[in-house]
């Protein structure tokens, strides 16, 4: 289990760092899509299955979103890709960035990550899934109903600021 965690955490790194270094909307939308599936695969690894399930479905439902708008806005004959010059040095920068910081602080802050739920369930009762569950569909609803009316709020706010002075998303085709 140690090395299936090691990889959701190294893809999420390695996920992050596209993300961060590519300049083009659609191979950033790939970036974000592989970093929120390694984020729910961490979480799924340290004992949140459900949790994980309704994030990942709320992110790639806000993403699939959030790709929509930036394609129609920046939509590019020829979109710079992952392997192009300017993409790679600045993966490379983030990428020493984030090694030279994991050297610095190796050993001193991430140590107990590496322990998963699962291998000490003889010891619990319930899962601990379980619990959060009850809670958020208890009293979380209205946060969840809030949070909706916050997410169709912004939607609003998309649409009017890429409208623009022509057609707004309709400009780009």
């Amino acid at each position: 289990m140690s090395y299936v965690m090691c990889i959701f955490m190294v893809g999420l790194v390695f996920g992050l760092v596209v993300v961060a270094s590519n300049p083009s909307p659609y191979f950033g939308a790939l970036g974000l899509v592989v970093v929120s599936g390694m984020g729910c695969g961490v979480l799924m690894g340290h004992g949140a299955p459900f949790l994980s399930l309704v994030l990942f479905l709320i992110y790639l439902g806000g993403m699939l979103v959030v790709f929509a708008y930036s394609a129609a806005l920046a939509a590019e004959p020829y979109p710079e890709t992952l392997g192009s010059r300017s993409v790679m040095v600045n993966a490379g920068g983030y990428l020493f960035t984030i090694v030279m910081g994991a050297g610095l602080f190796w050993g001193e802050w991430f140590g107990g990550l590496w322990f998963t739920p699962d291998e000490g369930a003889e010891f619990a009762l319930i899962r601990g899934d379980a619990g959060g569950v009850a809670l958020m569909f208890s009293s979380g609803g209205v946060m969840l109903v809030l949070s909706g009316g916050v997410l169709l709020l912004t939607l609003f706010v998309v649409l009017e600021v890429c409208r623009g002075f022509s057609r707004g998303t309709l400009r780009a085709v």
